[in-house]
C-alpha cells in the first residue's frame, strides 16, 4: 500500500452532475473543475476523487468506451490539463472504474464469452441489480481481465493516482487479485479501493488484495445512532471497524453520490458536527462528498432520476455558493486541520471509554505510540453531560460550542468535544 494514503483526504466530486453535463450535449466542461481545486485545498483536502468520466450512455455507470473521456465532459486534452493542475497543487486524483458491468451500447467483442450468463437462452445474460441497461461482465473470461488491466494501466500512465472500483462486491475477489498482480508492478504507488456495501469486509479485502474498501457499515451507524439516540450501535460498528483496519485502510465517509445527504438524513441538524467528529477521528482514509461541506440537502429516491438531487451542479466559482453553507465548510476545515496535526489517525485504533444511549467517549490511539491519543466526546441528549473519565494530560482540541468544560469533561446538550494529549 502506498504511504501517501496515510495523509490522504479526498474531496469527492461527481463530474457529470457538478459540471451540469448529465443531461446536456457534448462540451468541454471538465476544465470547470480546475477552478475548484484551490477551494478543495483550502478545505483541507489533498486528493480529488472523481466519479465516472468515461464515455457512457447516461449516468456514467453505463460505460461504452473506457478509453475515451465522456464527450459531455470534454476530451483527453481536458483530462491532461486537469491532472496537471491537480498535481501542480499537490492533489492526487482517484478515478472511478466501472468494471462489473457495461452499458448496452458497449461494443462487446463476444457476447458469449464476455457477458455473464444466467441460462442457455439467447437473451439469458445477467444484468446489474435488475437494471436492464447494465450488462454484467463475465469475470471468468481472460479477455475481460486483459481489458480491465489495459484500462487501469492506460489512465494510470496518463497521471491518475488510483482507482475506486465500482460495485466491487459483485465481482469475485480473485478477479481483483489477478488484475492487481499485473497492474501494481507498473504502478506501485497507485491506490485501489473497492466499493463493498455489505458482507465480510475484512475477508473480502484480504482475498482481493485491494488496499481498501468503502466503509458503509460505519456510515450507516453514524447517522442511525445519532438519529435514534443509540450510540451503542456506533460503538459496535467502531469495534468491527478495528478488524477492517487490520486488513487494510478503508475509505470512510458520511456522504457520497449514492446516498441521501447527511444534512437531510439527520433528524437534528445540530448533530452534523457529531458525525464529522467521528469521521475525522477514526482510522481510514476520509472522503468528503461535494456539497456536504456546504450543508447541502438532497434525498436519494428509488426511481429513474432519483439520484439527481444528490448529484447537483455547482456554480462556476466558489463565490457563487450560498452564504448559509460556509459555517459547515469552516467546521470541516477545523476538523481536517485536527486530523492533519495527528496523521497517525489513518491507522488509529478506537475503543469505547464510556457509553450510554446518548453519550459516548471514544478513545483513538496511535498503534505505534500508545501515549498519543484523542478522546471524542459525543452528547446527543437534552442536558449537559459530565463524562466519568480521566482527563489528566488532555486538553480541548475542538468543541462544538461554548459551555464545554475540559477539566470536568462536561459537554453541553447536543454538543461534542475532542480532547487531545497535551503538548
Amino acid at each position: 500500500m502506498p504511504s501517501w494514503t496515510d495523509h490522504a483526504i479526498w474531496w469527492h466530486v461527481y463530474p457529470l452532475g457538478f459540471t451540469g453535463a448529465l443531461h446536456a450535449g457534448p462540451a468541454h466542461r471538465l476544465p470547470r473543475l480546475t477552478d475548484w481545486l484551490d477551494y478543495a485545498i483550502e478545505l483541507g483536502a489533498n486528493g480529488l476523487q472523481l466519479g465516472p468520466i468515461f464515455a457512457a450512455e447516461s449516468h456514467g455507470y453505463d460505460t461504452v468506451d473506457y478509453f475515451r473521456i465522456d464527450p459531455r465532459l470534454g476530451d483527453d486534452a481536458d483530462f491532461d490539463k486537469l491532472i496537471t493542475a491537480a498535481h501542480d497543487r499537490g492533489l492526487r486524483v482517484l478515478l472511478d472504474g466501472v468494471f462489473n458491468h457495461v452499458g448496452k451500447g458497449f461494443p462487446v467483442p463476444d457476447r458469449e464469452s464476455w457477458l455473464r450468463r444466467t441460462g442457455t437462452g439467447p437473451d439469458d445474460f445477467a444484468v446489474f441489480e435488475g437494471h436492464g441497461s447494465l450488462l454484467a461482465l463475465n469475470h471468468d473470461e481472460p479477455a475481460v481481465l486483459d481489458h480491465v488491466v489495459r484500462v487501469m494501466n492506460h489512465w494510470l500512465d496518463r497521471g491518475a493516482d488510483g482507482w475506486r472500483l465500482d460495485a466491487a462486491y459483485a465481482v469475485p475477489p480473485k478477479f481483483w487479485r489477478a488484475a492487481l498482480e499485473r497492474v501494481r508492478p507498473q504502478h506501485p504507488e497507485a491506490w485501489f479501493v473497492g466499493e463493498v456495501i455489505h458482507g465480510d469486509y475484512a475477508g473480502y479485502l484480504r482475498e482481493s488484495t485491494l488496499d481498501g474498501i468503502t466503509q458503509y457499515e460505519l456510515w450507516k451507524a453514524v447517522w442511525s445512532s445519532l438519529n435514534d439516540g443509540n450510540l451503542f450501535e456506533l460503538s459496535w460498528a467502531l469495534e468491527r471497524h478495528q478488524e477492517l483496519l487490520a486488513a487494510g485502510t478503508p475509505l470512510t465517509f458520511v456522504g457520497n453520490h449514492d446516498v441521501t445527504r447527511l444534512a437531510s438524513r439527520l433528524t437534528d441538524e445540530r448533530h452534523v458536527g457529531h458525525a464529522l467528529a467521528v469521521l475525522f477521528t477514526t482510522g481510514g482514509v476520509p472522503s468528503v462528498y461535494y456539497g456536504d461541506e456546504q450543508a447541502f440537502r438532497g434525498v436519494k429516491e428509488d426511481r429513474a432520476g432519483g439520484d439527481d438531487a444528490v448529484r447537483p451542479e455547482y456554480p462556476a466559482v466558489p463565490a457563487g455558493l450560498a452564504p448559509y453553507g460556509w459555517p459547515v465548510y469552516r467546521l470541516h476545515q477545523r476538523l481536517i486541520g485536527l486530523r492533519r496535526r495527528h496523521p497517525w489517525l489513518a491507522h488509529a485504533r478506537t475503543a469505547s471509554a464510556h457509553l450510554t444511549n446518548e453519550a459516548a467517549a471514544f478513545t483513538a490511539t496511535d498503534p505505534h505510540d500508545p501515549s498519543a491519543r484523542l478522546v471524542t466526546l459525543l452528547n446527543v441528549g437534552d442536558q449537559p453531560y459530565t463524562f466519568p473519565i480521566d482527563v489528566t494530560g488532555l486538553r480541548a482540541a475542538e468543541t462544538s460550542a461554548e459551555g464545554a468544560d475540559t477539566a470536568t469533561a462536561t459537554v453541553p446538550a447536543h454538543g461534542w468535544m475532542i480532547l487531545t494529549t497535551a503538548q
